[in-house]
């Protein structure tokens, strides 16, 4: 793609390199066919190859930016399925990832937009402000059909009912522990992240980790880390998701420094953050090589648990839909060890039709974008439900509340039903 920068502004690095990933680009198209917004939408500007033109003009010009450019910029899901496609390798996350915090500095939003994401920023990354989110919306149900009526911040606030509406907050299935000194002798031990929502919504995910991980003599190393930075990072929040950064690259430190043998996460979507952290602290003079060790032993579970020695036998042979959440495929590369990991079980794994697709979760996006994320689900329900499965599983939490919300069948984690495999609990929904 040709580019036309001024000399005084490719002087700048950062820039510099943003051109260098716009010049990459040779419009071929291959990404939109990929793309969900496009896929749903039709609309060549709400397409990869759409939005890098747009931020080629934005960072070309040096304007603000206007209505017209900031909605196909808010429209992208970052999942990513247009890199996994790409012929030419284009980073084309680097360049939303830009966009995201410029338009957040440059352009100002309605009032009503503005409240939504600024309660969106304040409680989903906080444990204690997210369950009492959960809680007064379970309150609110009855009166879900009067919400929805409210101008403007209707629909948004009637999707987060509906999320709401199949997950409540749970008791921590493990409390939290205070820092531990690891010492040598000790054997081979990891870091869990804990995290912020799924840490609310389904803490039985990491208990059922922490005990798959007990039968293969591995012991999880406790700590008090939050937020990945994720969610906030997606909004373009850039300052607050890197303060977030760094109190997570400051809670594993010493631990590495100790021996640690590992991150696992189970949340895929804060796994592929976690894993570009040396990336995005990289300008960073005091976190940027603490950000790349903290990324270079970050594993997610389906991953991890694939190079261990385990008994897996599945209670019941079980038809198991899998859906490859897109930060696993796309964000992380990570598409045969969960399937395998489930068939070593003795699972039947079943994919759906159009299984590089996004189920429409993607962070806050089922919320602040309910139309389009509601027309994605139904799209992967309608293939899901193709396979007649007996239960779906996913490796992220988002996807699991999102599918979950409308699932006929159980959706569970996929460590949950290697656990059950290996000799664990029974998961939510296949007790009987």
């Amino acid at each position: 793609m040709q580019t036309h920068f001024a000399p005084e502004q490719l002087a700048e690095p950062r820039l510099q390199a943003l051109e260098k990933i716009i010049r990459s680009c040779v419009h071929c198209g291959f990404c939109t066919a990929t793309c969900p917004t496009y896929v749903v939408g039709g609309d060549e500007r709400d397409s990869p190859r759409g939005r890098i033109y747009l931020i080629k003009d934005l960072l070309e010009s040096g304007r603000a930016p206007t209505v017209d450019d900031v909605w196909p910029i808010d429209h992208c899901l970052s999942c990513n399925a247009c890199m996994t496609t790409c012929p030419s390798g284009v980073d084309y996350r680097r360049l939303i990832d830009h966009a995201r915090p410029m338009v957040e500095e440059r352009y100002v939003r309605t009032a009503s937009d503005r409240l939504m994401r600024w309660a969106l920023a304040l409680a989903l990354p906080s444990r204690a402000w997210f369950a009492l989110g959960l809680r007064l919306g379970a309150l609110a149900q009855p009166f879900a059909p009067l919400i929805a009526a409210i101008p403007r911040l209707g629909p948004q606030l009637a999707a987060m009912l509906t999320l709401a509406a199949k997950r409540r907050p749970q008791p921590s299935a493990r409390p939290t522990a205070e820092p531990v000194q690891l010492a040598p002798a000790m054997g081979r031990r990891v870091a869990l992240l804990t995290g912020c929502a799924q840490a609310v919504l389904a803490p039985e995910i990491n208990a059922a980790t922490e005990r798959l991980l007990a039968r293969a003599g591995i012991a999880v190393a406790p700590t008090t880390e939050g937020c990945c930075g994720s969610l906030l990072h997606h909004m373009g929040r850039d300052a607050e998701a890197r303060a977030q950064m760094r109190a997570v690259v400051d809670a594993w430190t010493p631990l590495i420094d100790q021996g640690l043998e590992a991150i696992v996460v189970t949340t895929s979507g804060c796994g592929a953050t976690i894993k570009d952290y040396g990336a995005l602290l990289a300008d960073d003079p005091i976190y940027a090589a603490k950000a790349a060790r903290v990324a270079a032993i970050t594993r997610d579970v389906s991953e991890y648990v694939a190079g261990l020695d385990l008994a897996l036998a599945a209670p019941r042979p079980l038809t198991v839909a899998y859906h490859s959440a897109c930060t696993l495929q796309h964000g992380q590369r990570i598409v045969e060890p969960p399937k395998a990991l489930l068939r070593r079980a003795g699972f039947r794994v079943r994919e759906p039709a159009e299984s590089h697709l996004c189920c429409g979760s993607a962070g806050t996006y089922n919320i602040l974008h309910p139309e389009t994320a509601a027309a994605l689900r139904a799209r992967k329900l309608a293939n899901l439900e193709r396979l007649k499965p007996d239960v779906v599983a996913a490796g992220n939490i988002g996807c699991l509340t999102q599918i979950g919300s409308a699932a006929k069948v159980p959706v569970v984690h996929t460590i949950e039903l290697l656990d059950w495999a290996s000799g664990g609990p029974a998961p939510a929904g296949l007790e009987a």
